[in-house]
């Protein structure tokens, strides 16, 4: 391709409203350009990158045994009635009345759909299994899209959806898509951890996410360097503290802390270490107000809360129902004298604590050597609330659990049921007998997978891409295409030769000056670039240089193209 033939359309700076490093590099190397909040229109050069990606999930997904088919973006509310995902799904559902007043929404995803096709086309075990997916455009109507196509609302995704006759083939369909799914993002040259993750609105039981790791990442993943466990920090489970509660040591006693509402600011100001002070979080689920206690030194998880009996849903309390069911201000609350008709659930940490120090639920007073058992009673429940910090233990036992970050790219699950159930889609089994389906379901990030490229592989200059993604594989940049006829006809020379091989070249033939030219190959990321210049032909030599490297080649131009070829193939 000649960039006088294509559509580049690079800029020196970001827009100011660009916050993170891809959605910035994005629009500056010209891949997106920004149409509404969270709606981008893909540029040619982004269009190139993203059916690169498509091309390598639908080879593996054909590979692995599924079967491609598209299903309508716009929904009717009935299938999602059925479903009950109509009113649970929430503000990020697109709905939208048509012209007779019947209720339809953009798909989000669509189990709906492909359940609804199951119940009518498959009857018995015998048509099982199957795995239909389809690459197509979702919307979601978040609150707050940025990000760029990062957190937007409109996105390409990979939705996968597997029907079994038994759960025993439908977890060897689960295993087969992990290991897909592994080819794909290894063969997208990306590094990438899958996680154990909670299931969230798809439902089900198992799942796991795959992660580009990414400093900038949104995900907090939990794992263990001495072993293979993983899993994202909503789902992954802070162990108990070894050993039983010790034994109070000391009276309790009310201590001044005009001001201070943080526990960092009353360990400090008594001394003492963060992990010995108690927070209560207050919480609402429904009428009923219930009091969360954490370390000090402790974050909550309001995933593993939220799947607490009498938990779900859950919202903090405001300060009003605070002072209406405490008599204090939030800053100063906690659980000694608290009416005992609150349900108190403890973290398995606080559960183990002896002499805690905890608001006294008076405005400018803690207290001081709390106990449970002689202060306060014990608490209603003790359960895992909290996020897991850098060096707790493994949950499979076999070391210290470590935190890094990541973009989400792909989520697998074990629906089982849930969907076939609540639509009634049944099939016979061998023994004549009604029975619904077990279901998959797998997705991909297609157009998100760009963006977390990108995350991972950028540097001061621009974009790094992984070479099986880059928009085009090589830059051939000639100093003076348009003054020298010498370097015009070497380089339409190469540019074939590179082409008949199969190499995709793009040939800057602009008027412009070398700098700019360089600048813009290495903006959007191309993994190789050769330059012909007058004075290096004369000498008998062009120069080759790798995006990542920091200087060039001498390459004879006869021996260039197997000097190419040799580097693509380079791992």
């Amino acid at each position: 391709m000649r960039v006088s033939q294509f559509f580049l359309s690079t800029l020196r700076e970001a827009p100011a409203d660009a916050e993170i490093v891809s959605h910035k590099l994005m629009l500056r190397a010209g891949i997106i350009r920004r149409l509404a909040g969270g709606i981008y229109t893909w540029m040619p050069l982004g269009l190139r990158i993203v059916r690169k990606v498509e091309a390598i999930v639908r080879e593996e997904m054909n590979r692995a045994g599924a079967v491609e088919l598209a299903m309508p973006v716009v929904q009717p509310a009935e299938l999602w009635q059925e479903s009950g995902r109509w009113e649970k799904y929430g503000a990020e559902l697109l709905r939208f009345q048509d012209r007779h007043q019947r209720d339809f929404l953009i798909q989000p995803t669509s189990e709906e759909v492909v359940t609804d096709l199951a119940r009518a086309e498959l009857r018995s075990y015998r048509q099982l299994p199957v795995h239909f997916y389809q690459i197509q455009t979702k919307f979601r109507d978040e609150r707050r899209p940025r990000f760029g196509i990062m957190r937007g609302r409109e996105f390409t995704m990979k939705d996968g959806y597997s029907f079994h006759a038994d759960y025993v083939d439908l977890q060897r369909e689960y295993q087969n898509m992990y290991d897909t799914y592994t080819r794909i993002f290894t063969r997208l040259g990306l590094k990438f951890r899958a996680v154990a993750a909670d299931t969230g609105a798809i439902g089900g039981t198992g799942s796991h996410e795959f992660h580009v790791l990414a400093d900038s990442g949104e995900d907090a993943i939990a794992y263990c360097p001495q072993s293979d466990y993983a899993a994202n920090v909503e789902l992954a489970e802070a162990l108990a503290p070894p050993g039983a509660r010790p034994a109070a040591g000391s009276p309790m006693r009310k201590v001044p802390t005009p001001g201070k509402t943080r526990c960092e600011d009353v360990a400090d100001l008594l001394g003492a270490p963060l992990e010995r002070t108690v927070k209560a979080i207050a919480t609402m689920h429904d009428e009923e107000f219930v009091l969360l206690l954490l370390r000090g030194d402790h974050s909550l998880n309001e995933v593993k809360t939220q799947k607490l009996a009498r938990m779900d849903p859950f919202r903090f309390a405001t300060d009003t129902e605070v002072e209406r069911h405490l008599g204090c201000k939030p800053g100063y609350i906690g659980p000694v004298g608290a009416n005992p008709a609150i349900r108190v659930i403890a973290d398995r940490s606080v559960a183990l604590m002896a002499d805690f120090i905890c608001g006294a639920n008076e405005e400018g007073y803690h207290l001081a050597n709390a106990n449970f058992g002689r202060d306060l009673p014990e608490p209603a429940l003790v359960a895992d609330i909290r996020n897991v910090t850098p060096g707790d233990p493994s949950p499979d036992g076999k070391g210290a659990l470590d935190l890094c970050r990541g973009i989400e790219v792909g989520h697998i699950f074990q629906l089982r049921t849930k969907y076939s159930e609540a639509m009634k889609a049944m099939f016979l089994d061998e023994a004549g007998k009604s029975r619904a389906f077990e279901m998959g379901c797998y997705g991909i990030g297609v157009t998100r997978i760009v963006g977390a490229a990108i995350e991972q592989n950028h540097d001061a200059r621009g974009i790094v891409f992984p070479q099986p993604i880059a928009p085009f594989q090589l830059a051939l940049v000639p100093i003076g295409y348009r003054k020298s006829a010498q370097v015009r006809e070497a380089c339409d020379k190469l540019y074939l030769e590179l082409a008949a091989a199969g190499i995709e070249v793009l040939l800057d033939d602009r008027d412009e000056r070398p700098g700019v030219m360089f600048a813009d190959m290495e903006l959007i990321g191309i993994p190789h670039r050769v330059v012909v210049g007058e004075r290096g032909l004369k000498e008998g030599k062009l120069e080759y240089q790798g995006r990542s490297e920091q200087a060039p080649t001498a390459v004879a131009p006869g021996e260039l193209l197997a000097f190419v070829k040799a580097r693509l193939c380079a791992p």
